[in-house]
């Protein structure tokens, strides 16, 4: 190789690297108090990943592998709390990018977790995403792993009396998905992403055509589902910190529950889209 297309090809590398760097926050691998949300639903994330427990008398329901280097992160959180880490039985994710997924090979394989994913991320999921190349951004690179069941919208997984309903909040992927689930007679979401990362193109997109579109029945949906705990797949989406905060605190009164910081969270992502989508189409 000559010397200039040497340095270039390394400065293209370097840059690569530095910005795949730049995307992951430290929070996203500091380990954070796991905790219990309310009934049978637990916090074993970090500061910014969120990975949930449903525990049973079963086994175990884990939501979200994060990142590959996060696992001994979980594990711990999960044996903390009391719970056996080998009686996790069903392992489910809320979209296919390596913050949410990227541990989830190792989590399948030291577990023996059955995997169920939304039939539009099972590819990517079973093929490990987007082939790895300089140019192509890291979260959408990941680990392949198996899946056992491939979900379809409204679908619900059950395990030892406890049901999650997985609603397909498409367009951050295709098969982005919002947990839901009843927690003391309460309703509870996990919001899979209704996030426009830097750089998605919205119109005329190539590898996506269907986006926008997928973006907006991502809204619609998010919108017409009842909701009393406010949970998401990243811990900023809920504020998680400063209600983890309020816990020891709030005297009998969940800060976990939070209608109107679901609506308003929803309804500020649903303008960034508009606003992106605007901005886009030349408008």
């Amino acid at each position: 190789m000559k010397p200039v297309l040497f340095l270039f090809s390394l400065l293209v590398s370097l840059t690569f690297t530095l910005s795949a760097q730049a995307q992951r926050s430290a929070a996203w691998t500091t380990p954070f108090p796991p905790h219990k949300i309310a009934g049978n639903l637990y916090y074993v994330g970090s500061q910014d990943l969120a990975s949930y427990l449903v525990t049973t008398p079963e086994g175990h329901i884990l939501i979200n592998s994060s990142l590959e280097e996060s696992v001994p992160l979980i594990r711990d959180a999960v044996t903390k709390l009391g719970f056996k880490w080998t009686d996790i039985k069903i392992l489910l994710i809320s979209h296919a990018h390596d913050d949410h997924c990227g541990g989830s090979a190792t989590i399948l394989k030291e577990t023996g977790a059955k995997h169920f994913v939304m039939e539009g991320d099972a590819d990517a999921i079973e093929s490990g995403g987007v082939k790895k190349t300089r140019l192509s951004a890291s979260y959408m690179s990941f680990a392949p792993a198996k899946v056992d069941r491939r979900l379809k919208d409204g679908e619900e997984v059950t395990l030892g009396g406890s049901t999650l309903v997985a609603h397909l909040t498409p367009g951050h992927t295709p098969g982005c998905t919002t947990w839901t689930m009843k927690v003391d007679g309460l309703d509870a979401v996990i919001i899979g992403s209704p996030n426009v990362n830097p750089g998605t193109v919205l119109v005329n997109s190539k590898t996506y055509p269907a986006i926008a579109e997928d973006y907006k029945t991502c809204f619609r949906v998010l919108k017409a589902l009842p909701i009393d705990i406010f949970l998401g797949a990243h811990g900023g989406y809920y504020d998680l910190q400063a209600k983890h905060a309020k816990l020891a605190t709030a005297g009998g009164n969940n800060p976990f529950f939070d209608k109107a910081g679901y609506a308003a969270y929803v309804a500020d992502r649903e303008q960034a889209f508009l606003k992106e989508l605007a901005k886009q189409m030349g408008k």
